[in-house]
């Protein structure tokens, strides 16, 4: 897919796919954590005859503008970039779709921008940071999947990723990994990606500026005494949540709770597939955007 530079507000570059008519309702699609635009190569073929889809290499991604230091990768900054990328773009509304990290920079551009900009929301395989929040206090087998989050943290791991790059910390710290389910190609393509030193430091700062707690296994698995939960408006766009059932990184409690947060809601559950959805299904996901869109 072609790529074209766009110089945001902030003075960020990023790398964007833009195809399909001008002129028609846009689709905005997120990528995940560690990945790039290709995570949504087939959904952008099913649907740029009928939409306009924009897809970016996010910033600290690829191509994309990469600061190095970890205050450039809050969630103000992150969702602020797709707004602006939206501005840049002459994109008034448009439907936000996103995945894994790309869904829940999609949670807060949805929650931030509903009815003015936003229309509607597509999340697959994010968790909302309400439940998820909680889970990692309260479920052993999320909080269990989610100890890589703190390998990630820990600065002691940046020589190895200066050696190696992403490379070498996700086979220290990843247990949900399924290289196989994978084209041979993309994973070739992902591998010559992550040996980027900045990029790499980049999509760790995801994770480095994120505010969300992670416990270790030792602590108790309860809610503490002070704990408060993101203070977030109700969502009230149409939204769908895909959520493929076999995710190690995310098991199906992130999906219990969301129907007193969201309405309207529609989920859709694909069992017998892994945390990367929209290329392990693909059919499944086009199948379930294709019918909510055009309800």
């Amino acid at each position: 897919m072609e790529q074209k530079r766009v110089e945001l507000a902030n003075g960020m570059h990023l790398d964007v796919v833009d195809e399909g008519p001008l002129d028609a309702p846009v689709l905005i699609f997120l990528h995940g954590f560690p990945e790039s635009h290709r995570t949504w190569r087939h959904q952008i073929a099913h649907f740029s005859d009928r939409y306009r889809c924009i897809a970016p290499d996010q910033r600290g991604y690829r191509g994309s503008s990469k600061p190095q230091e970890v205050e450039a990768y809050t969630p103000d900054k992150l969702i602020g970039d797709i707004f602006l990328l939206a501005d840049a773009l002459n994109v008034a509304k448009f439907t936000i779709v996103g995945h894994d990290w790309g869904g829940a920079i999609a949670w807060g551009v949805a929650l931030g921008g509903q009815h003015m900009r936003v229309e509607r929301a597509v999340i697959a395989n994010a968790p909302h940071p309400a439940i998820f929040g909680k889970l990692l206090y309260t479920h052993p087998g999320q909080r269990e999947a989610s100890q890589y989050i703190r390998g990630f943290r820990d600065t002691a791991n940046d020589a190895l990723m200066k050696d190696q790059g992403l490379t070498g910390l996700l086979l220290k710290e990843v247990k949900w990994d399924r290289p196989e389910a994978m084209e041979p190609e993309e994973r070739e393509a992902l591998l010559r990606d992550w040996q980027n030193r900045d990029a790499t430091f980049g999509m760790i700062n995801y994770y480095r500026a994120s505010p969300m707690v992670v416990p270790t296994m030792d602590e108790p698995f309860e809610l503490p005494a002070d704990y408060s939960p993101p203070r977030l408006p109700k969502l009230t766009i149409p939204t769908l949540v895909i959520w493929a059932m076999d995710d190690l990184a995310l098991p199906p409690e992130n999906l219990e709770g969301l129907d007193e947060i969201i309405d309207p809601l529609t989920i859709v559950q694909v069992p017998d597939c892994g945390h990367f959805v929209p290329w392990e299904a693909p059919d499944q996901v086009n199948a379930a955007m294709e019918a909510f869109l055009q309800s």
